[in-house]
């Protein structure tokens, strides 16, 4: 089980079907905002889900975290992280 989860979100209804095929709680996921409130600038958008993770992992001392993108043409990609 993830303490956060920064699930990548370009539109809303993506983001939860996303949350609710992979049983992620709201409660976690996405808790200092998301692409779509935040912005998800082409380019930059996993730097700001990574930082934005490990910032929150840092100061809430959680274990593990998980970030994700959706990359064009249907691809996807995900970081596990560890707070050691």
């Amino acid at each position: 089980d993830f303490d956060a989860i920064e699930l990548n979100e370009a539109f809303a209804v993506q983001a939860l079907a996303c949350m609710r095929e992979l049983g992620c709680s709201l409660e976690n996921t996405n808790r200092l905002g998301s692409g779509i409130s935040l912005g998800h600038p082409i380019g930059c958008t996993g730097a700001r889900i990574l930082v934005t993770l490990m910032k929150q992992m840092k100061r809430e001392n959680y274990g593990l975290g998980l970030a994700s993108l959706c990359i064009g043409g249907g691809q996807g990609m995900a970081m596990v992280l560890e707070n050691i």
